[in-house]
């Protein structure tokens, strides 16, 4: 249906004002007395894949990341600030050639798959990387793995990767993405893979229990009592599924759940609090970045003038206000804290796109749309979406532009983006500190999306349309040396900028709600949206 500010408006006021009913129900007495299970709840409305190579969305990464275990993890609570600070998992030790395009691991022994599928091997890391790198119906994250050539086995514990081109941060990119996650190879190929996704195996912390009937209870998940790390402090985890934002509050609130997906919307944050002050509000910054991606094969967006047009119709400081306090104002694809990323002091004036409607009216006249044009366009259910996307339709309106507005349910928004149906698509992702996956996975040629699906995030069609940056991306890669690395992705991200087949709007940080009983076990600063809860104890 159509959506419009209005309508938004309205159901966040509504959203509010159920919280306040909330506070007169009381706990829900099994959820408060009961410690041994902790429930969380996620902006969808159920289970899409558990396969972690098949994943694309968010709330089912949660129990992805306790499910499965990665050769390496990034530290409990931050993204790791160097290589240095990568922590061992399934691999103990690695080293590098230094050339950088040569990578061994060596296992750690004894580690058990789940439900009695034996012992983790190399060439069950093989089987995983060989799969993520050839299957084609793996679609989106696939091209995170292009630049492995070879992955060879020496004996039962030692894993070699060969690299097509060198990569120092080969350990903080593809290999710290959930969909890394090393799978047993007998499970898949004895179960086959449709029902592998609701069914898999791996060696992680917790161990699947159910993927229950009813969609909003989600996912149940058990501890894994030998877990080479230690048993997980809570026996159990249940990650449900409530898209309604006034009834996954009202969970929390009355006690039903534990944690739940926040609302990154105007005015949520304060609301909340006023209900109930006691709540721990846990940010992972800078979270997901937030983009638009032109579809270069749709009139009127062919047209540079237009593109550019609407870069300066739209004001991302506005939107980054209003979505206070958990946004932050992006330049580039990489956020100002990363390496390489854009500030206001270094972003390139000609590639700034300050908010100027009067420079965007005289080039959609230029363009022949001299009283603007109007365009339908998908946006998801979910209000880190659709609150940016009516912002930012307001915005259009001072150009003569009407976007006009279809909310889908996020997991249907899902599924038909990665076919390539929307105008303006658009994209909330996590990446780690590494310059080039963001646009690896956005705007390489490699990554088109595809009607069939089996393609990745590059909505615009970048490089296959009309030229993009491949050839600097290719450059960027073969170079070992990180500084020269990093200015290379530089002059990238001036590159598409100038070219304008993406916009970067702000980055939203990971926001969840948990009750006041319930510690984390360390604190919160930064990483992906999604962390994992072996310590968390509910009091």
């Amino acid at each position: 249906m159509a959506i419009s500010r209005r309508m938004f408006m309205s159901r966040t006021a509504a959203t509010i004002a159920g919280a306040g009913i909330a506070t007169s129900l009381g706990p829900n007495a099994l959820a408060q007395g009961a410690t041994d299970t902790l429930r969380l709840a996620f902006a969808a409305r159920g289970v899409r894949t558990i396969d972690p190579a098949k994943s694309i969305q968010g709330a089912d990464e949660w129990a992805i990341i306790h499910i499965f275990d990665k050769l390496v993890e990034v530290p409990l609570g931050h993204f790791p600030g160097s290589v240095a600070e990568v922590q061992p998992s399934l691999a103990t030790s690695w080293s590098m050639t230094p050339d950088a395009k040569t990578w061994t691991f060596q296992l750690r022994q004894g580690v058990k798959f789940h439900k009695g599928y034996g012992d983790l091997t190399s060439d069950d890391v093989k089987y995983t990387f060989d799969r993520l790198r050839n299957d084609k119906a793996l679609g989106g994250n696939r091209v995170l793995f292009d630049n492995i050539a070879d992955v060879k086995v020496d004996g039962l514990n030692t894993v070699i990767f060969t690299l097509n081109q060198p990569d120092p941060l080969f350990i903080m990119g593809p290999l710290s993405h959930y969909s890394s996650s090393i799978i047993s190879r007998k499970a898949l190929e004895e179960k086959g893979a449709a029902a592998f996704e609701k069914d898999p195996i791996g060696t992680g912390p917790y161990q699947l229990a159910s993927v229950e009937s009813d969609p909003s209870q989600g996912v149940k998940l058990t501890a894994n009592k030998d877990y080479f790390g230690g048993a997980p402090v809570t026996p159990n985890l249940q990650v449900r599924y409530i898209a309604d934002t006034t009834a996954r509050t009202l969970a929390l609130l009355s006690g039903d759940v534990h944690m739940i997906e926040g609302v990154r919307a105007p005015g949520w944050v304060p609301s909340i609090q006023q209900r109930n002050a006691n709540l721990h509000f846990d940010v992972a910054s800078p979270g997901s970045f937030f983009t638009i991606s032109f579809n270069l094969t749709v009139k009127p967006f062919d047209d540079i003038r237009v593109r550019r047009a609407i870069a300066h119709l739209i004001n991302r400081d506005e939107i980054a206000n209003a979505m206070a306090p958990v946004s932050q104002r992006t330049y580039g694809l990489n956020p100002p804290a990363y390496l390489g990323g854009f500030t206001t002091e270094t972003i390139p004036a000609e590639v700034r796109y300050d908010y100027d409607p009067e420079k965007a009216k005289a080039l959609l006249t230029e363009a022949g749309h001299p009283n603007g044009f109007s365009f339908n366009a998908d946006t998801s259910q979910r209000e880190d979406y659709s609150s940016v996307m009516l912002i930012v339709q307001e915005q259009l309106r001072a150009g003569g532009i009407d976007m006009k507005l279809n909310i889908k349910d996020h997991t249907a928004f899902h599924a038909d983006q990665q076919k390539g149906t929307n105008t303006i698509f658009q994209r909330s992702a996590a990446y780690p500190p590494v310059p080039t996956q963001a646009i690896i996975e956005q705007l390489s040629a490699a990554a088109e999306v595809k009607s069939d699906g089996s393609g990745g995030p590059n909505f615009s069609h970048y490089g296959v349309a009309i030229p993009g940056i491949d050839d600097m991306l290719k450059k960027a890669m073969e170079e070992p040396d990180l500084e020269k690395r990093v200015k290379l992705v530089q002059d990238i991200e001036v590159k598409f900028l100038t070219d304008m087949p993406l916009l970067p709007i702000s980055d939203n940080g990971y926001l969840v709600v948990r009750a006041a009983n319930v510690d984390l076990g360390y604190e919160l600063k930064s990483g992906y949206a999604h962390w994992r809860l072996t310590k968390a104890k509910i009091s």
